[in-house]
């Protein structure tokens, strides 16, 4: 008995090592996230082609906000001038402002495309570069209000930009609205915040707080919601200075989400939409599968999370959306289209075209180029 139960652990910790060590070569890594890009950039050669889905829409709305997040990042790992000049051509083309030029815009996903801006800022500080999404943030502040954020969603679609904003200017008072913003949306929205300590998971909204439930009666958490809170949290926590009051805050948030998540990740590797029901439209999804592996990658990256609890999820996901979801053609599929809930946009499937392209693959560069520098170390 005792030499099987020696086998058995003997034979768990070499599952472990093979998947631990399961990482593509960087080589791999940059060839894929190329694929993927160089199919986007060739399908959109115009990066202010207005997107007509069932309406027209400018070019700088939020799904498109998302790749050139995933572009920038995916630009520091593969320095390519080109990938630059898509970024800046779309930001001039558009002046530099938010969705439609509403400068004073309060939603969220109107100020998304400003996150790049800074970003841009950074490389080359002319002052049009940074001046209406200050002017956007800095009127949010003064008006006192606080509560725009009524969706988990705009966690990720605005908040990095206070943390951006506080870091490239040196003024905290970015860092305290921020939390402001932070903590109506996690304690005070719907009655009681859209954050559940009890699963340690986010509702999308107050319309799926309880007595809203699945078919299963389990609480409805939506993959993609969550893997927008925890890629906001990393993107936050690699800018936000140590010292700020709320810094360990953000960072017990991200570790129980990122936690919580561990043990629902799909034997393929993939999570299904519905987290806590795998049998409401469960199957393969790449966005919020591509979020979990970016956020989990980047905090074994930083020292955030235990490698030897995530390395072999990270490296299941990343293999699952790059091996399953990349088409040779560089075509992302299992993308779920836009929506807010499991039910959106189904069904899923490897061939099926969403609604928008460029969200989905912001996310899969995202992951990868934090996987890149995983495969690296």
């Amino acid at each position: 008995m005792m030499k099987k139960i020696l086998l058995l652990l003997l034979l768990g910790c070499g599952t472990g090592v093979t998947i631990a060590q399961d990482l593509p070569a960087k080589s791999t890594i940059v060839r894929e996230l190329r694929s993927a890009n160089d199919y986007f950039m060739k399908k959109w050669p115009d990066p202010v082609k207005t997107i007509i889905t069932n309406k027209e829409r400018p070019a700088n709305i939020w799904t498109r906000g998302v790749y050139y997040e995933g572009l920038m990042a995916f630009y520091k790992i593969d320095n390519q001038k080109r990938y630059y000049d898509y970024a800046v051509e779309w930001a001039e083309k558009h002046q530099w402002k938010p969705v439609r030029g509403e400068v004073y815009t309060r939603h969220a996903d109107n100020q998304n495309c400003g996150m790049t801006y800074i970003d841009l800022y950074r490389i080359d500080p002319k002052p049009e570069r940074l001046a209406a999404i200050k002017a956007n943030i800095d009127a949010v502040i003064n008006s006192g209000r606080y509560d725009d954020w009524t969706w988990i969603d705009a966690i990720q679609m605005a908040m990095p930009i206070f943390v951006k904003l506080g870091v490239t200017l040196n003024d905290t008072k970015y860092f305290d609205y921020m939390y402001k913003m932070y903590s109506h949306i996690k304690y005070q929205e719907g009655g009681h915040g859209l954050f559940n300590p009890k699963d340690n998971l986010w509702w999308r909204d107050k319309d799926f707080i309880p007595p809203y439930a699945e078919p299963n009666g389990e609480d409805c958490y939506w993959a993609r919601g969550n893997g927008w809170v925890l890629a906001a949290l990393a993107l936050v926590l690699q800018e936000l200075p140590k010292t700020d009051a709320h810094y360990m805050e953000y960072l017990d948030d991200f570790q129980k989400l990122a936690k919580a998540l561990l043990p629902l990740q799909r034997t393929d590797g993939f999570w299904n939409v519905s987290l806590h029901d795998p049998n409401h439209f469960g199957g393969k999804e790449t966005s919020g599968t591509a979020l979990f592996v970016y956020g989990m990658t980047w905090g074994i990256n930083n020292g955030h999370l235990a490698k030897t609890d995530f390395l072999p999820a990270v490296a299941k996901g990343w293999n699952a959306i790059s091996k399953e979801s990349l088409q040779p053609n560089g075509f992302l599929g299992y993308v779920q289209s836009t929506g807010k809930e499991p039910k959106d946009g189904q069904p899923v499937t490897v061939d099926k075209v969403p609604d928008f392209e460029d969200y989905g693959l912001g996310c899969f560069l995202l992951a990868g180029t934090e996987i890149y520098k995983l495969a690296k170390k």
